[in-house]
């Protein structure tokens, strides 16, 4: 009997349910713990980045050659001849996934995973991140290492920080967790660079409970999760960015009233805005994190490529 994920496009997190979250959760927990077969075996996947990335474009083509599978593609769009030669992004799309059984795609423009679905001629499209839209792939290895830590989806206290405003992986992780129950969310940032509206809108129509904040230390005692994100310094002038980093930088010691199991977690890079001292505590996971990305990644291609999985 198929499942409601397989062939299924991948674009945004408001479109998948919650039982399909947890059907790549399950999944994902089901290939950390053992190999998993070559269920991509004869599959080729298309890897189209159109912007420069390193851990979301080297894990799903290390999780396609795990699965077996074969992977095709670029890592540079704006120097490959269809942009060159100014070919439309659909007329792209459309020849690419003549060749392929998924398209795996990133892109600057916000909505072009949507527009590349509409032109794969029925070839499943997973979206690796759309301008600062949505990053669902991302979202399913936060989700899972959430999960690992925690045991649970329900009843979270979770703090995003940073840059809540362009953070794709902010919106998209607050959408995947506002489909479970009872969380509390705080958002921590300068108000230039606040949660946008629409996020905070469809929050209120779930019983998730929100709060704006501008310190960290202000809330972590009440924390179970503490995600973070970068301060990006191309949108302020020097001396503004220097006055609002300092605010948002996490270090050893703004832990020290921490919960035990208070775990912290960035979707990379990390630049200044967690000490290196942090590190070796007992909260840190954004490295095992990262390394979930592969498992994450396998289980979204492996349920998309297989019916019977």
């Amino acid at each position: 009997m198929a499942h409601s994920l397989f062939n299924k496009h991948i674009i945004s997190i408001p479109e998948l349910a919650r039982s399909e979250l947890e059907m790549v959760i399950n999944t994902t927990k089901k290939f950390k713990a053992k190999s998993s077969p070559e269920l991509l075996k004869n599959k080729v996947i298309a890897s189209c980045f159109f912007e420069p990335s390193t851990r979301t474009r080297l894990s799903f083509e290390t999780a396609v050659q795990r699965l077996g599978g074969t992977i095709v593609g670029f890592d540079n769009g704006s120097n490959i001849s269809l942009t060159n030669k100014g070919e439309t992004l659909a007329d792209s799309i459309r020849v690419i996934s003549s060749y392929v059984d998924a398209f795996v795609i990133r892109h600057p423009q916000e909505g072009a995973a949507r527009l590349a679905s509409e032109f794969s001629q029925n070839v499943p499209v997973i979206n690796a991140g759309d301008g600062a839209n949505q990053h669902p792939s991302q979202t399913l290895s936060d989700l899972f290492s959430v999960y690992e830590t925690q045991s649970t989806l329900d009843n979270l206290n979770i703090a995003f920080v940073g840059d809540l405003k362009y953070g794709r992986t902010v919106h998209s992780l607050a959408q995947a967790l506002s489909k479970f129950n009872g969380s509390r969310f705080f958002f921590i940032s300068p108000e230039v660079l606040a949660m946008p509206d629409y996020i905070c809108q469809e929050l209120s129509e779930t019983d998730i409970t929100y709060s704006k904040h501008s310190s960290i230390e202000e809330v972590i005692p009440e924390l179970d999760v503490l995600y973070m994100t970068r301060i990006q310094k191309e949108r302020f002038d020097e001396s503004e960015y220097a006055h609002i980093r300092s605010d948002y930088i996490l270090t050893k010691e703004s832990l020290k009233n921490a919960r035990h199991n208070m775990k912290v977690l960035h979707p990379l890079p990390r630049i200044d805005e967690i000490a290196t001292n942090v590190d070796q505590t007992s909260h840190a996971y954004y490295f095992e994190q990262a390394e979930n990305g592969v498992y994450a990644r396998k289980a979204l291609l492996a349920l998309v490529l297989n019916n019977n999985l």
